[in-house]
């Protein structure tokens, strides 16, 4: 289904760049895929007469707003980041040409020798994004919004993709866990929220340039931890835990100088840590889930097992969380057991 939409949509984004390439020296026919992502959204590449490149972003109106996409990108240029300039915006055909910020995001360039440098350049900006923040200029993450991305673990992880259904002790035991976890994650302070700042979303700086970021539609206002959270525990990479904890401490730091409202004392800020990083493993193994099934995208399937290992890892560390891991053993007894085929 998201492929039928995004490929009757073509003609329309053709036709849209052939209206502009005189006013940007566009070469229309140079029009390529540049990515997609988990949504309806994709991006175009397009050459222009000038040896540079222009992205293109199509946003099926029926599906994707635009709007938050340019709200966020306003509120990051004022704030000194390094994003996208949009050139043109088409909100009725869900449409914008934007500034071209590079090829290579920080999944490309990251090695052991360039990484702790390049996640000190990427904690800078997240301090600056958050030095930022005032209430009341984007939607609250608040506990309709953290319980409705938890809820999507039990629902498309466990029912729909182990095909396990929980009786009603399992479901009041999780929804306790779940509780606890939500209170913990709204007892932070709350600034802007990224809330996909990781390295598939940030471009690698050139030269004496920051970091460019991408894919920011989705901010909200909400828990200080959450960020600095999803920076280091990736979908596509993993880091040894001595080189996360430098990070964050580094970046606690940081933030403590520039007066934003962390935790004074670090093991505090740590749990807050975890615990939102908890909250943020579970709705996207639901997530991943969810978009193979409903949306025919089976290859973030295949990052599963990084996001059992995060809840695996934090779930052992406190007594309150640990019947997350009790329900994904019981997955695998039941599975050993021959109840039902993984």
């Amino acid at each position: 289904m998201t492929h039928t939409v995004q490929d009757n949509r073509l003609p329309c984004v053709q036709a849209w760049i052939e209206t502009l390439a005189d006013k940007y020296a566009i070469c229309p026919d140079s029009l390529r895929p540049a990515s997609a992502d988990a949504s309806f959204r994709r991006y175009f590449r397009v050459e222009t007469q000038n040896e540079g490149s222009l992205i293109v972003m199509d946003a099926p109106p029926a599906q994707e707003s635009i709007d938050s996409f340019v709200q966020v990108d306003g509120l990051m240029k004022d704030a000194g980041l390094r994003v996208p300039a949009l050139l043109e915006v088409d909100k009725d055909q869900g449409l914008i040409l934007m500034e071209d910020l590079g090829k290579q995001t920080y999944l490309d360039v990251l090695t052991e020798e360039n990484a702790a440098k390049l996640m000190d350049m990427a904690t800078t900006e997240l301090v600056k994004w958050q030095l930022a923040s005032k209430p009341g200029i984007l939607p609250e993450y608040n506990d309709v919004v953290l319980r409705r991305e938890l809820d999507l673990f039990p629902e498309w992880y466990v029912s729909r993709h182990r095909g396990f259904n929980m009786n009603d002790m399992q479901r009041k035991i999780i929804q306790k866990t779940f509780d606890k976890l939500v209170a913990q994650n709204l007892s932070q302070s709350r600034v802007f929220v990224h809330r996909d700042f990781m390295p598939r979303n940030l471009m690698a700086p050139v030269g004496d340039q920051a970091p460019g970021i991408l894919d920011f539609q989705d901010a909200l206002y909400g828990p200080v931890s959450y960020d600095i959270a999803s920076l280091l525990r990736d979908a596509f990479i993993s880091w040894g835990e001595s080189f996360v904890l430098d990070v964050t401490i580094r970046y606690w730091e940081k933030a403590r100088r520039a007066g934003l409202p962390v935790p004074q004392d670090f093991g505090e800020f740590w749990k807050d840590v975890e615990w939102m990083g908890m909250q943020r493993h579970l709705k996207v193994l639901g997530i991943f889930a969810r978009i193979n099934y409903r949306d025919g995208k089976p290859k973030y399937l295949e990052d599963t097992p990084r996001f059992l290992h995060y809840v695996r890892q934090t779930a052992n560390r406190y007594d309150e969380l640990k019947p997350i891991n009790w329900l994904l053993d019981h997955f695998e007894e039941v599975k050993s057991k021959g109840a039902y085929t993984f």
